[in-house]
């Protein structure tokens, strides 16, 4: 069986992507989730234990019969071609190719939305978003972007989902949707809708209830709390 190793489901966006397109996708996994800590070796219990598996030492890496994949994007690419079933990618080639290049946009953008809204599964942040949107122009251009690029997409391919049926790139895009909704940035109502019916996938409510389970604090990805 597949092995994932993840970090906090509270905080981990990128262990989100490939967790949430496996349980959406029903394809069977082992999760191992090693906590965050300081990541300063040689004290790091994360660094010691990833890099058992990764070289890079970070999450997510999928492990499947002792072969390693880390980088959530070559994760996508794996699965997809080991269950081909499951059509993970559109299977109209130019649509294919625009999921693969908005989800490689997300892979290497919109550092100022990661950056000044760290996800976080937990918190409701409504008035740390409103002083983010007004002082932070790179949010408010990260948003638009995303906005144009959904808006179109899901007029495109007629919704629900970015390409029409759930594929990578809303895997991909549902810890932005987490951002839009824990700090309240303001977006058109076809967004808002979209954001609610990512949220509603069972692989997002999966993720979502055992992210609220965990009941950790981790001080270092909570720029703006002190505290739960």
């Amino acid at each position: 069986m597949l092995t994932l190793y993840i970090g906090n489901k509270n905080y981990s966006s990128w262990s989100m992507r490939p967790w949430v397109l496996l349980k959406q996708a029903g394809i069977p996994f082992h999760e191992k989730m090693v906590r965050f800590d300081s990541f300063n070796a040689p004290d790091s219990e994360f660094k010691r234990e990833i890099l058992k598996v990764n070289p890079v030492g970070r999450v997510p890496v999928l492990v499947d019969e002792g072969f390693a994949v880390w980088d959530s994007l070559a994760i996508a690419e794996y699965v997809a071609e080991k269950f081909p079933d499951r059509k993970l990618w559109p299977a109209d080639p130019q649509a294919r190719a625009r999921a693969r290049s908005v989800c490689a946009e997300m892979h290497s953008g919109f550092s100022s939305l990661r950056n000044h809204c760290p996800m976080n599964i937990e918190a409701q942040l409504p008035q740390v978003g409103a002083l983010v949107w007004r002082d932070q122009a790179g949010v408010r251009s990260d948003v638009e972007r995303i906005v144009g690029m959904w808006s179109g997409l899901l007029e495109t391919y007629k919704g629900p989902m970015l390409f029409g049926e759930f594929s990578v790139a809303d895997a991909f895009f549902a810890p932005v949707c987490f951002r839009i909704r824990n700090y309240a940035l303001p977006v058109p109502g076809v967004i808002t809708d979209y954001v609610r019916r990512v949220c509603a996938l069972p692989g997002v409510k999966a993720w979502v209830d055992e992210a609220l389970e965990e009941r950790d604090f981790v001080a270092f990805d909570e720029p703006y709390r002190t505290s739960r």
